[in-house]
């Protein structure tokens, strides 16, 4: 028999091998034709070098300490493999600077769950920095994601870490986000608004990036992309500055500042009362070409895509308005 035919000690036992040593144990011999060779690799038995074709039985209990005591080494061995992992990943601190290598890349997350957990785990041990981009509407989010969100953003604050966040222009006239960013605000954190859309993202410690999704077709809406690329962070890092040197400080819009002028205003007005845009032009003094520009002009200014996001922020607006007297 070759060696790659004999049977390996570290295959289960087989109702042969436990037969043989039955026999073995109560001084017979083996069955006929069984090969004794895993048993001997197991130490649970020996060749009799007085009797040919007999076997000396041992303890399977001290066969079984054996066993445990090898496994015991090998995973002690392992362990401390990996307990030098750590150390050897720090070493990158220094190796990376200097070479044309940016980081391990980028990892999909293919849920909103999974984003919001992984966010939430990087903010969570965040050293230096926090920066974060929303562009879009605001909208109603559940109150308790929301605690949650004031929650890690204080106890980053408290370790000193700058928060940074960058909200759309029409993110004021929301009830719940200015509620909010006043409570963030009061535990130091910055924030501004633009009527430029940026990207969605957080950015920490200039080392993380999350993205939304732009490459796995069909996936979930609210999946994204953590980013560990060093030049790619650095690349973003620099893009979100551009954003915000442009943006208005939240504390210097106003309660009574409009990113609308009173003409469009009073167009929205005549629209939310139910006249047509050929309507509106002759009942405020106007081209149906100047109402159409001054429309325009409005979207622009809340960077809305069409006339019927304009509206909806129209009536969010008046809302807020009557609500503040």
């Amino acid at each position: 028999m070759s060696e790659l035919d004999r049977p390996s000690p570290q295959e289960s036992l087989t109702p042969d091998d436990f037969e043989a040593y039955r026999r073995i144990a109560e001084t017979q011999q083996p069955p006929a034709g069984y090969d004794v060779t895993r048993l001997v690799a197991m130490r649970l038995i020996d060749p009799d070098p007085y009797t040919a074709g007999r076997y000396i039985p041992h303890d399977p209990r001290a066969a079984a300490q054996s066993i445990t005591t090898a496994a015991l080494h090998s995973l002690s061995t392992i362990v401390h493999q990996l307990s030098q992992v750590p150390a050897l990943e720090r070493l990158a601190d220094d190796f990376d600077p200097h070479r044309l290598y940016g980081g391990p890349g980028s990892e999909f997350l293919p849920s909103a769950a999974q984003m919001n957990a992984r966010v939430g785990e990087v903010c969570t041990a965040a050293a230096d920095e926090i920066c974060s981009i929303q562009p879009s509407e605001p909208a109603d989010r559940d109150p308790t994601i929301l605690r949650l969100g004031v929650e890690r953003t204080r106890s980053a604050l408290l370790r000193g870490v700058q928060v940074q966040s960058l909200y759309h222009r029409s993110a004021h006239d929301h009830a719940q986000t200015r509620s909010y960013v006043a409570a963030m605000m009061a535990d130091g954190a910055e924030v501004r608004a633009s009527s430029t859309p940026g990207p969605r993202l957080v950015m920490v410690d200039r080392q993380h990036l999350f993205i939304d999704n732009h490459v796995i077709e069909g996936a979930e809406g609210n999946s994204g992309w953590h980013v560990f690329d060093r030049a790619a962070v650095a690349w973003v890092r620099s893009l979100f500055d551009l954003f915000w040197n442009t943006a208005v400080r939240w504390q210097d819009i106003g309660d009574n500042a409009s990113p609308l002028s009173e003409r469009q205003w009073r167009i929205l007005r005549e629209l939310a009362a139910g006249y047509t845009q050929e309507q509106v032009g002759p009942r405020i003094k106007l081209s149906r070409r100047a109402v159409d520009k001054e429309i325009a002009f409005a979207r622009d200014a809340l960077s809305f895509r069409t006339t019927f996001q304009l509206m909806a922020w129209y009536g969010r607006a008046q809302g807020e308005r009557q609500a503040h007297g």
